[in-house]
């Protein structure tokens, strides 16, 4: 049952269990195939139709009604104010840990959405394209701090998302490569007045955007989402995914990786282990977890990578 307490303590959440959540989704129904699951979720992160129908269809629902609401007090607004600006994309942004599983959220939720009445255009944009490139990054010496708030283009994000909000009809973003490990010059996705836009990645909740800059990445966004489970969890899921990447992409010459390409699995675990350890983890720490309770829902995994629980900020 939902709660609104815990641990004694008032929380500005609401909590529900998964039954709960699932039993919100009034009317919202969509036909998803096998090749359709199979297309959305990344590697050593399993999704069913079920974990969709009854964790992202109840999200898609509430998201509608908070779009509609937002179209609506945008129409009065600009009466009030006597202007007649067009209508603005509805910004979500999607945070939480290196291997949590954010890019499955976010694929998901944009195919769901996508399929609402209308049948709103849902673009995707990851951080990962805002990260300087490598040789910016060894020339101030912070390649090993990839990931971390001063590796980022902030100015270059927050430019992106205020053009988004300021009605401009199109963007070019750069694009990164997990192959390359880097930004592959010459490459550009272009954003073009979507109806809804997700933002993912591990930094969009984070407030030190740059120095003497007030302005952060959230402010942008009408809603927000962090994808949270348990550490050692999350450790295991990386540790995981690293051994399957060094037996599949890491074997590829163009790999970024490729020299890990002939380790054991105990090197492989090792090597993981000690990545963690010495870059996801303090990130985690440091500037990922603190930003958990801006996020406006909290989407809480077992260690079995389905979400359990779901906590909603109240309104």
């Amino acid at each position: 049952m939902s709660s609104n307490n815990q641990s004694g303590v008032s929380s500005p959440f609401q909590l529900f269990d998964r039954i709960e959540w699932a039993n919100l989704n009034g009317h919202f129904s969509y036909n998803l195939t096998n090749e359709d699951v199979e297309n959305l979720h990344a590697l050593n992160e399993p999704l069913t139709i079920t974990e969709i129908e009854e964790i992202y269809f109840p999200l898609a629902h509430l998201l509608d009604i908070l779009i509609q609401r937002a179209k609506d007090a945008h129409q009065v607004v600009n009466g009030f104010l006597n202007k007649h600006t067009q209508s603005l994309p509805f910004i979500i942004g999607i945070a939480g840990s290196v291997a949590v599983g954010k890019s499955t959220t976010a694929k998901v939720l944009q195919k769901v959405l996508s399929m609402l009445p209308g049948k709103p255009r849902v673009d995707l944009v990851t951080t990962d394209g805002f990260l300087y490139p490598n040789e910016v990054l060894i020339t101030r010496n912070i390649l090993n701090r990839k990931g971390f708030p001063e590796s980022y283009d902030t100015k270059l994000l927050l430019n992106f998302l205020s053009a988004m909000k300021s009605g401009i009809g199109n963007f070019e973003v750069p694009v990164y490569s997990h192959l390359e490990y880097d930004i592959v010059q010459g490459h550009r996705q272009q954003v073009s007045k979507p109806d809804i836009l997700i933002v993912e990645g591990i930094n969009v909740l984070q407030v030190n955007s740059s120095k003497g800059n007030n302005v952060f990445v959230s402010d942008y966004f009408d809603y927000s989402i962090y994808v949270d489970a348990h550490e050692n969890d999350i450790m295991e899921w990386y540790v995981k995914r690293f051994e399957s990447l060094r037996a599949t992409s890491f074997q590829n010459p163009e790999s970024y990786f490729h020299r890990y390409a002939n380790m054991n699995e105990q090197e492989s675990v090792t090597m993981a282990t000690s990545i963690w350890n010495e870059i996801n983890r303090p990130n985690l720490h440091e500037n990922i977890l603190p930003t958990r309770y801006r996020a406006d829902l909290i989407l809480e995994k077992g260690s079995h990578h389905f979400v359990k629980q779901i906590k909603v900020r109240k309104i």
